[in-house]
């Protein structure tokens, strides 16, 4: 086989994955992790069950599949925006500006939680979702830090801080699930002057 169809191979079996992940994710969130079978995402996919098989060998490795790359990408985006240059109330108002752009981060916010919480997820998932929510604090934690010394954010622990702005921003996405979407539009810079540091009189 030639290097390109090789690698034309590669980006076929990449693009199938994602659309697995991507199927799946919405369904997963959606109807709970602890009713949904890989019957139910390969249907979701417009898959049979053996063409699933070639992909992934269970739901779980889907569902930890998806965790790692939202959490992975996410992580890598807000490192990223913690070291550009910039103030720290611009890098707090653009992280909440593509999270609330997300068409699915609501999704994205249950399969987190419920992947915690629930008995149907294996102890390492749960264990890997927690670290990795909590190492994806500390960059945000950085940008606290960054606007305290400047005297634009509240004082307080920084990582206390990035907890509070991540969860609030986590816990408005659930308001958009359609069909079920609260009619208020959140505002990333409403939510941004909530960490705002009171002027001094």
């Amino acid at each position: 086989m030639s290097p390109r169809n090789v690698e034309r191979d590669l980006l076929q079996r990449e693009k199938r994955i994602n659309h697995i992940l991507d199927s799946a994710l919405e369904t997963i969130a959606v109807r709970g992790i602890g009713s949904v079978s890989i019957n139910d995402i390969a249907a979701a996919a417009g898959m049979s069950i053996g063409s699933m098989y070639h992909y992934f060998k269970s739901k779980n490795e889907i569902i930890s599949e998806i965790l790692r790359r939202g959490q992975t990408d996410y992580g890598k985006h807000v490192t990223g925006l913690s070291v550009q240059q910039g103030s720290a109330q611009d890098k707090l108002f653009q992280l909440c500006e593509s999270w609330l752009a997300l068409d699915n981060s609501w999704a994205y916010t249950i399969l987190i939680h419920t992947a915690r919480l629930s008995d149907a997820s294996s102890e390492e998932i749960r264990r890997a979702v927690t670290e990795r929510f909590t190492n994806n604090l500390c960059p945000v934690a950085s940008v606290m830090e960054q606007g305290q010394r400047d005297g634009h954010i509240v004082n307080g622990d920084p990582l206390e801080l990035a907890y509070y702005f991540v969860s609030l921003i986590q816990g408005l996405t659930l308001q958009r699930m359609p069909g079920a979407e609260v009619p208020i539009q959140a505002r990333a810079s409403s939510i941004v002057s909530l960490f705002a540091a009171k002027p001094q009189l």
